[in-house]
């Protein structure tokens, strides 16, 4: 029946105050975004950066600019053979990384107990950044990490032979820019009696994880002294009543006929491609050389330092 209430609360409403059009503005927006960098709560600085070299370089990803380690950054040896021959010698490491589900021998299982009982920080890690951490070298899911190493002064080599009222003997390297090699040197030198290596400080190889690693340890013993000028080290050492030798291909004297390897003893060991340098040649004592077929037109650095050390280890036994 018409006029009757339907019951249910009726939908219309009356006159309500207006909100004076501030609802309207609020729904104007604040104009556009304005750009990454300029924006000071944008986080991702590294992000906006890429951004904007790319969009130089005509949308292409732009190259990164490349890192240099620092002298002072602990250095990661990686490998299991490497890592537990290290934490043997006693390499004053800071911690082993051990890659996420890595498949453990006897070798992984040896250096985590290893670092356990010395102390050293077992961490697990990716093994994206075990990549990371070794300059993605072969650290089959395991690597150690050293402080930077210590280097000696050149005149403590010589103290340290005479502490041990020995006949000192040296192995100096001269343009030997490649650390494997320097570790190479480093375990004939420990093999046949060396008390130390001595190296320029710069255009040469330092003692790194490379070095390390193909040191098998030895260099947790052996002293390694930095020189600023390696021609003044070495005439420093010719005042201090030190003979210098040097290897050469082109020498007249064989290695096993120089007259001076029972005397207190420098080995300067020069770069496979150019030899001693023209200084360090007009400082030595003798030249010598390591007698070889003509088909074989230079040794390795570290081979050549082996066969020159093995034979002054062979008079001296004489």
């Amino acid at each position: 029946m018409a006029g009757k209430a339907s019951g249910k609360p009726s939908k219309k409403q009356g006159p309500t105050r207006g909100t004076g059009g501030k609802v309207k503005r609020s729904l104007e927006g604040r104009g556009a975004t304005p750009p990454a960098h300029m924006r000071h709560w944008y986080k991702d600085k590294a992000r906006a950066e890429r951004i904007e070299r790319e969009s130089a370089s005509g949308g292409r990803p732009a190259r990164a600019p490349s890192r240099t380690r620092k002298e002072d950054a602990p250095e990661v040896i990686g490998g299991r053979n490497p890592v537990v021959e290290a934490l043997r010698a006693g390499v004053p490491a800071t911690a082993v990384y051990v890659a996420h589900r890595i498949d453990s021998d006897d070798r992984v299982k040896e250096a985590i107990k290893m670092a356990a009982d010395r102390g050293i920080a077992l961490l697990e890690v990716s093994r994206e950044r075990l990549d990371r951490l070794t300059e993605s070298s072969n650290h089959q899911g395991i690597g150690l990490q050293v402080p930077p190493y210590d280097y000696a002064h050149p005149e403590q080599l010589v103290e340290r032979a005479r502490d041990a009222a020995e006949v000192p003997l040296i192995v100096a390297l001269d343009g030997v820019t490649d650390a494997r090699n320097l570790g190479a040197i480093a375990r004939s030198a420990t093999a046949f009696g060396a008390h130390g290596l001595l190296v320029p400080s710069r255009r040469s190889a330092g003692v790194n994880a490379g070095a390390w690693k193909t040191s098998a340890g030895t260099l947790a013993t052996l002293p390694v002294a930095r020189a600023t000028n390696l021609t003044q080290a070495l005439q420093a050492y010719r005042e201090d009543g030190l003979f210098v030798i040097g290897l050469d291909g082109t020498a007249s004297v064989d290695v096993g006929d120089i007259e001076l390897a029972t005397e207190p003893l420098v080995v300067v060991v020069g770069s496979e491609g150019k030899g001693l340098s023209r200084l360090v040649r007009e400082t030595c004592d003798q030249i010598a050389r390591i007698p070889m077929n003509a088909a074989a037109e230079s040794l390795n650095a570290g081979v050549a330092a082996g066969i020159a050390l093995y034979e002054v280890a062979r008079q001296r036994r004489r």
